[in-house]
């Protein structure tokens, strides 16, 4: 039976809320040991010296590094899925906290630390109320979300079956929303993540001298300018979509005109039908620049992550959710798209579900440094608002 607290508006309960100093200490423990993909060795250790303690069902070594707790009902009903990342970044930490970096040139920068603890406190609330939900949750731990993925070979191994999870839902800490809002929408919610290299092979000689040669960097110059026509010009202006040739190297000297010339970059968009359409595209343009200065290429498109598409039945869960949680209506952001990419869409592929952003700034005590920045942070009053969230949906998912 559902406690009369989990029905009233506009409140995280009380037994939530006298969790929030252990949701902060789990969090600065994990912020001040980050760890990068498939190393977070010392994350997954903590993670299951709480799991044991608090004497909930686990399985570690998924995926390298991934745990799945799995929390029983002795009522019968549905299987949910909640997913975290705990993976950290390769950037210098610049925060002045107590709670810093020790792991140099390792930072959690974008938040996961926070998703973990949110993670960690929704399995301590659900496993001391098990009466309070029906069926079975599980709690999947992901290593690897800022590359190279950790949700597919989580996937493989097997972690949405026995019992077969039938819906997901995750969050992600949000620092381009103030704290006490939360984005939520169906449909589409983050981009699609892929990425290109291309090496443009010319001929190259004295600076002087260009009849000569076949001169890579022009070559490069002008396949870079019309790369943003597929954006401009081929793809629905009613469509979101960004093609970004982040770095462009060639030449080693003024007057030397150079044979070769590397670029690399990246292509986000929404819609699944694109998928297909970019590298086939590129390679047009690329081959015939190149074909009219005498040039050859080599060109690598790789797929790298889907795009995050929310179920509409999902996303109305989390959206009642929040309404209920979050302060006025007015805290709900239902248009909060990113170009970002996460990996989560991989559990979207496979089963319904819903990933949202749930506010992290405030921009009064300077917490509001966007992520992957060295002085990202966040307000963690956040913390028990994630918890709250994730068990009002646990127990709405089982009526």
């Amino acid at each position: 039976m559902i406690t009369a607290i989990t029905k009233e508006k506009n409140k995280i309960r009380s037994s939530i809320l006298e969790l929030q100093s252990e949701l902060v200490a789990w969090r600065r423990q994990l912020h001040k040991h980050p760890e990068l993909a498939f190393k977070e060795l010392q994350t997954a250790e903590f993670i299951v010296s709480k799991l044991q303690q608090w004497g909930i069902d686990y399985e570690a070594n998924i995926a390298q590094t991934g745990i799945v707790a799995t929390i029983n009902s002795p009522i019968s009903g549905p299987v949910l899925g909640i997913r975290c990342d705990m993976d950290a970044l390769p950037i210098q930490e610049e925060n002045e906290v107590s709670y810093r970096s020790c792991n140099h040139g390792i930072m959690h920068a974008c938040g996961h630390d926070g998703h973990t603890a949110i993670a960690l406190g929704t399995a301590y609330y659900l496993s001391q109320h098990r009466g309070e939900f029906k069926g079975t949750v599980k709690i999947i731990f992901q290593p690897a979300e800022e590359g190279p993925g950790g949700a597919k070979p989580m996937i493989a191994a097997g972690v949405l079956e026995n019992p077969k999870v039938e819906a997901i839902i995750g969050l992600h800490l949000w620092n381009n929303l103030p704290v006490g809002t939360v984005g939520v929408r169906s449909g589409p919610l983050m981009a699609a993540v892929e990425t290109f290299n291309c090496t443009i092979f010319g001929k190259g000689g004295h600076g002087a001298i260009p009849q000569q040669t076949i001169d890579s960097v022009l070559v490069s110059a002008q396949i870079v300018n019309t790369l943003q026509t597929i954006i401009s010009r081929n793809i629905d202006p009613l469509e979101s979509a960004v093609l970004t040739v982040g770095e462009l190297h060639a030449g080693s000297g003024l007057n030397i005109i150079a044979d070769t010339a590397k670029m690399r970059g990246t292509v986000r968009y929404f819609n699944p039908n694109l998928r297909d359409y970019f590298p086939t595209r590129m390679r047009e343009i690329i081959g015939g620049i190149c074909q009219s200065h005498g040039a050859k290429f080599e060109l690598e498109y790789t797929h790298l992550y889907p795009p995050v598409i929310n179920d509409f039945v999902m996303a109305e869960l989390v959206k009642s959710v929040a309404l209920e949680v979050v302060e006025t209506p007015l805290g709900i952001v239902p248009e909060c798209q990113t170009m970002g990419g996460e990996d989560m869409s991989f559990f979207l592929q496979e089963i319904p579900g819903c990933y949202f952003f749930l506010g992290s700034a405030n921009k009064e005590k300077k917490l509001d440094f966007p992520h992957h920045h060295p002085r990202f942070n966040f307000d963690e009053s956040v913390l028990s608002m994630g918890v709250e969230i994730f068990v009002r949906c646990v127990e709405k998912f089982g009526n």
